[in-house]
């Protein structure tokens, strides 16, 4: 497994390539993550730059700490592209499984991640200040922290029925297991010389396993954790009702500082993400904050859906604009800034202010991905229509139905959420756990296509989307 660790390319095939990470923690109170943030900023001053996520103690000293939440965008990214780059590993001899479970444990190197065994392992990532997973942060995983697995704050019972949107799944983990058993058994057939397929992610019923994993923990870890956890207020001790009335011991922060800025860390903007325009975000830049040149994973980077955001908010039709990332970072920012005025525990009124703020940010934050799923409809839709010509491809109608289903996967998570427990059943039940493909009857492509503008229209009516962002029959003039 090392071996083939450290011979994995960076590249990535797909162009909206939203990170995510996640860490295992199994705390089951206000999180308590050794972060290892390399600040960068040494003033010593406590005024707080509308620019840069940065606040500090009367002392001079960050109180800004969310190394855990970015390492899970780390290894989710770093599964990502070792799932990327399976096929030609196998085909150049490099990896060469003997058995399903030889494949599933490499996954779980990922996905159950541990420090002592790989830590030291090199990042596939390039240019970066960190150049080892434990240089990131450690004895953080995916698992652990999966909705359904640090159940504490889950809104509904993730591992006892409420777990909706693909048929034979009782959880979230029994999805990824399925998903993990289908990417092994392609992988040992590749071995075994069954080159059918293009790529080893790819199923003969049209699922990109690859976009569907990394989507899904998107929304299973990142969204999750986020909303229904960090910067939730429904339990006691957690999320918004966390101790504020002195920092934690041993740390710069308070408890309701860190699990603010531990939601702020799974949406994934850098610590500078108003600085940067939409197309730089949407184009993977980062800004060089201190000048070193190197992007420093913990603060320079952007992961996971505050890329969707850009991407959506350039993609949005003339006189239809919308706006994500700035109401993203408006409602972190300023609910952050909010906190660091209040000395000591919330009164009922600064609580409701505070919610206030948490509500623009994760609404926008769901909105994104809500309006992503639109994009990648109208894109199946336009795969379809493509169908019989020169123009199709079957791995990217895979492709494009695998990021729809991931990231529509991850909309149940936010116990706020504008889409209804029924409406959420009704999208998944339009949009199926496959694609419908070139070879199925002309009807069936024909209601498929139907079902898919319905299921459009259902996201559209619960998000107050314009209609001109929502496309046409064709999937074309919209997302």
């Amino acid at each position: 497994m090392l071996t083939l660790l450290l011979t994995l390319a960076c590249g990535d095939k797909e162009t909206d390539t939203a990170e995510e990470i996640t860490e295992t923690d199994t705390d089951t109170d206000t999180d308590t993550d050794t972060d290892t943030d390399t600040d960068t900023d040494t003033d010593t001053d406590t005024d707080v730059d509308a620019d840069m996520y940065d606040f500090k103690n009367d002392a001079g000293d960050s109180t800004v700490s969310y190394s855990g939440q970015i390492f899970r965008h780390v290894l989710i990214s770093e599964l990502k592209t070792w799932t990327s780059n399976l096929t030609d590993n196998i085909d150049n001899g490099t990896y060469q499984p003997g058995t399903v479970d030889d494949v599933i444990n490499d996954i779980h190197f990922y996905a159950d991640f541990d420090s002592a065994v790989g830590g030291e392992v090199p990042l596939s990532m390039e240019g970066t200040l960190q150049s080892t997973f434990n240089d990131v942060s450690s004895n953080k995983n995916l698992l652990g922290k999966l909705a359904g697995n640090d159940s504490a704050t889950d809104h509904q019972n993730w591992t006892g029925g409420d777990f909706a949107g693909w048929q034979g799944a009782a959880s979230p983990e029994d999805l990824l297991n399925i998903w993990f058993g289908m990417l092994a058994q392609q992988a040992v057939d590749r071995v075994g010389g069954d080159t059918s397929l293009e790529e080893v992610y790819l199923t003969p019923e049209g699922h990109d396993l690859n976009q569907l994993i990394q989507k899904f923990l998107l929304g299973a870890i990142t969204f999750s954790q986020g909303a229904d956890d960090y910067l939730d207020d429904d339990t006691e001790g957690k999320g918004l009702l966390a101790d504020h009335s002195a920092p934690v011991e041993g740390k710069a922060y308070t408890a309701l500082e860190h699990a603010w800025d531990e939601g702020f860390g799974y949406f994934g903007g850098a610590r500078n993400y108003s600085s940067y325009t939409d197309a730089e975000i949407k184009g993977g830049d980062s800004l060089d904050i201190d000048g070193d040149g190197l992007v420093d994973l913990l603060t320079e980077k952007n992961f996971g859906n505050s890329v969707n955001a850009a991407k959506r908010d350039v993609g949005a039709a003339e006189g239809a604009e919308t706006d994500f990332t700035a109401d993203a970072w408006s409602g972190f920012y300023d609910g952050r800034k909010f906190i660091a005025s209040i000395d000591g525990d919330l009164s009922a009124s600064e609580l409701s202010e505070l919610q206030s703020y948490r509500d623009k940010a994760v609404m926008a934050w769901e909105k994104a991905v809500a309006a992503t799923v639109v994009h990648y409809i109208n894109d199946v839709l336009q795969d379809m229509n493509d169908f019989g010509s020169a123009d199709y491809s079957f791995s990217s109608h895979a492709k494009h139905w695998g990021e729809l289903k991931g990231f529509a996967l991850g909309l149940q998570f936010n116990p706020y959420s504008p889409l209804n427990d029924a409406d959420f059943v009704s999208f998944h039940t339009l949009v199926g756990d496959a694609p419908v493909l070139e070879s199925a009857s002309a009807s069936d492509i024909t209601n498929y296509k139907a079902d898919l503008v319905s299921a459009r229209d259902l996201l559209g009516a619960a998000y107050e989307f314009d209609s001109l962002n929502l496309g046409d029959v064709n999937g074309e003039n919209g997302w």
